[in-house]
């Protein structure tokens, strides 16, 4: 899991650098990510014959979600490259009550999410499932805050 996850910042890593000019290219690279992301699931989760089934069709549809919610994401950070230059108080508290609110559905999803896979899985896997995706979520944040630069005063 360790090499894929590598894998998987180093796209990341290349697709924040894409994502501010070619929502093309953002579009690629979350495919190759969903690819390297679903091979470092199975290696994590070790799955048995009658689970795998009903694990991936909700693996399937919680990413989904996901989608939906990191592309929420996506746009409030492109509307802060587009403000960058120009930014207000107004503008930036605007930004993080949105970055904040995405936080919260990702939250709710979450919470979701990890009740209907207890119902499919065992909770030492469910719990694993969750920090695996936890770990991989972590690495996206870590190489997004290296392309984002904080906001500069106002004057």
């Amino acid at each position: 899991m360790k090499k894929n996850l590598i894998g998987i910042a180093l796209i990341l890593f290349g697709t924040a650098m894409f994502a501010q000019n070619d929502r093309d290219n953002l579009e690629v690279s979350r495919e190759v990510l969903k690819t390297e992301k679903k091979a470092s699931i199975a290696e994590a989760m070790d799955l048995t014959e009658t689970e795998s089934p009903a694990f991936w069709s909700l693996y399937n549809e919680y990413n989904e979600k996901m989608y939906v919610i990191n592309t929420k994401l996506f746009e409030v950070i492109k509307d802060y490259s587009d403000n960058y230059e120009n930014m207000t108080d107004e503008k930036a508290t605007e930004l993080w009550s949105n970055a904040m609110n995405i936080e919260m559905e990702l939250l709710k999803l979450k919470k979701t999410y990890f009740k209907k896979f207890l119902k499919i899985l065992p909770g030492t896997k469910a719990v694993r499932y969750l920090q695996a995706e936890n770990k991989i979520k972590n690495l996206v944040d870590a190489q997004l805050s290296l392309q984002i630069p904080l906001f500069e005063e106002v004057k």
